[in-house]
């Protein structure tokens, strides 16, 4: 019997849980450990497994691996795991067009700045992202072939954040977006998405 991989994680960071759907959807027995911001992900005991200091990192006991960046992360847990290919393809070029839109999903992560002018740009961004998202998404339920994969999960953490990237000021008319918005429902709507979503609710809230 294979035992729990430990999932590193942070309560609001959007990363982690981001691992932790893929974890979930995959039926993979996890056990998160919360560290605190700064004190003990910057830590020496942390940063022995994660030299960059950041959450999410794992530990798999069952192949003695220990693993750091999200995307690194979730291509080794479905190349190891997901043995039925549920969230991916085995076939080219589909198996490299999930690749790409992790990969651009992973370089359009946002840390906005407490500044007018940053909240701005990042807001911007954010619209960039959406709106490349919904052409993309043109006339498909999914991002590559006709299933979920990883590459559409990656997107479901930052989705939710992205309102509170805007602000108000710069709010997102999500109806403007009418495929992007389909397509975050649907994500939404799957079990596992909605346990992630409401664990880290929960312990946000506790």
């Amino acid at each position: 019997m294979s035992q729990p991989i430990i999932l590193y994680s942070h309560k609001a960071g959007p990363n982690p849980w981001k691992v932790a759907i893929i974890l979930e959807e995959l039926g993979i027995k996890y056990e998160t450990k919360f560290l605190g911001m700064p004190a003990e992900v910057k830590g020496k005991e942390y940063t022995a497994k994660n030299p960059n200091g950041r959450v999410p990192a794992i530990d798999d006991p069952n192949t003695g691996i220990t693993l750091w960046e999200s995307g690194a992360i979730i291509e080794y847990l479905v190349d190891r795991y997901d043995t039925s290919a549920k969230l991916t393809y085995t076939s080219s070029p589909e198996k490299y067009y999930i690749k790409q839109w992790l990969m651009f999903q992973m370089f359009n992560n946002f840390h906005p700045e407490k500044l007018p002018s940053a909240i701005e740009r990042y807001a911007n961004e954010v619209k960039r992202v959406t709106m490349v998202l919904n052409n993309a998404l043109e006339g498909k339920e999914y991002l590559v072939g006709d299933k979920c994969t990883y590459a559409d999960l990656s997107f479901v953490t930052w989705g939710a954040l992205a309102p509170f990237i805007t602000g108000e000021q710069h709010k997102i008319n999500f109806d403007e977006y009418p495929n992007y918005k389909a397509w975050m429902e649907r994500l939404n709507a799957r079990p596992a998405v909605k346990k992630v979503l409401e664990d880290k609710q929960k312990v946000m809230s506790g």
